[in-house]
């Protein structure tokens, strides 16, 4: 039951500015650390080794720390896997937006600016909702599936392995001329770590939305996405609240045309499209802790019975 009660606190207290201020969060440090190391090595010659020599000891290190925290008891368990877990900050960063787009379109700019990497100065409007959409999709797969599915598997340490590869994903994981090699490693066990739990978000946003969407639609549409994974969830919240997101965006100056996800749906997107995908992650949410509590509860059936 450790997982419900950290997915519940998670729900409930989300990340606490004042704690946040006063200690460094865990992926604060982890980032630190992959920073650090990435300085030292992503230089020439070897850099696809080395990257692969730093992930294999972040992956140690994650496993032995998060091994020793599991030995302290139930309660530091709850708490350390509310911490990795994102729920309750993933949603609230979605409302920031939708609350700031409502102000003024600059102010929905600056907002998402801070959840995404693609270039915000020129959006309008719709496109600073569906930015956020997509965000929030992707990262209910990334921040809330993936830790759930990694915990189930492995415990702890399965959690806090994954956290430690999602975050080298996220800083060196680019096909860029800097990182293509030194990053290969952290991208490709973060594309393996996430291909079950993608579809897993997928399949759950899916059926919460219950639109009589046929799966196989949702399946060609992510088949679109340039990730292996992020498009499974993006496209199932698409069809789930009847928009049309992904398309042309900006990166670092250069428009590029990325292809439509529900082509057919609204494109005109707003505010209240926001909050109306911070619903469905909730619903969604809400039925990952009800699968968790079944699986929870199939571990003491035999003590039972």
């Amino acid at each position: 039951m450790t997982l419900v009660f950290a997915l519940l606190l998670d729900a409930a207290l989300g990340e606490p500015k004042w704690l946040w201020k006063r200690l460094p969060h865990p992926a604060v440090l982890i980032g630190g650390v992959i920073s650090k190391a990435t300085s030292w090595l992503n230089h020439a010659p070897n850099q696809k080794s080395k990257g692969v020599i730093l992930v294999i000891l972040l992956v140690a290190s994650a496993y032995l720390l998060a091994s020793a925290l599991a030995q302290l008891g139930f309660l530091v368990q709850i708490i350390a896997a509310a911490i990795l877990i994102a729920q309750k900050s993933l949603v609230q960063h979605m409302s920031a937006v939708a609350d700031s787009l409502r102000m003024s379109l600059e102010q929905g700019r600056n907002t998402v600016s801070m959840i995404v990497s693609r270039d915000t100065e020129q959006m309008n409007a719709p496109q600073v909702a569906r930015a956020a959409i997509e965000s929030g999709a992707e990262n209910f797969s990334d921040g809330i599936v993936a830790p759930v599915f990694w915990f189930i598997i492995a415990g702890l340490p399965g959690l806090l392995v994954y956290k430690a590869v999602n975050t080298a994903d996220s800083m060196i994981g680019y096909k860029t001329e800097e990182y293509l090699d030194f990053g290969w490693a952290a991208a490709r066990l973060d594309d393996f770590a996430n291909w079950i739990p993608a579809r897993l978000a997928a399949i759950i946003i899916w059926l919460i939305t219950g639109r009589a969407v046929r799966w196989q639609k949702i399946s060609q549409d992510a088949s679109l996405h340039r990730s292996p994974n992020a498009g499974w969830p993006e496209a199932a919240m698409a069809y789930g609240i009847g928009v049309s997101l992904s398309g042309p965006r900006s990166y670092d100056g250069k428009m590029q045309n990325f292809p439509w996800v529900n082509a057919n749906g609204d494109k005109y997107i707003t505010s209240m499209d926001i909050e109306r995908s911070v619903n469905t992650l909730w619903g969604a949410w809400c039925a990952l802790l009800i699968i968790v509590i079944l699986i929870s509860l199939t571990t003491y059936l035999p003590v039972w019975f």
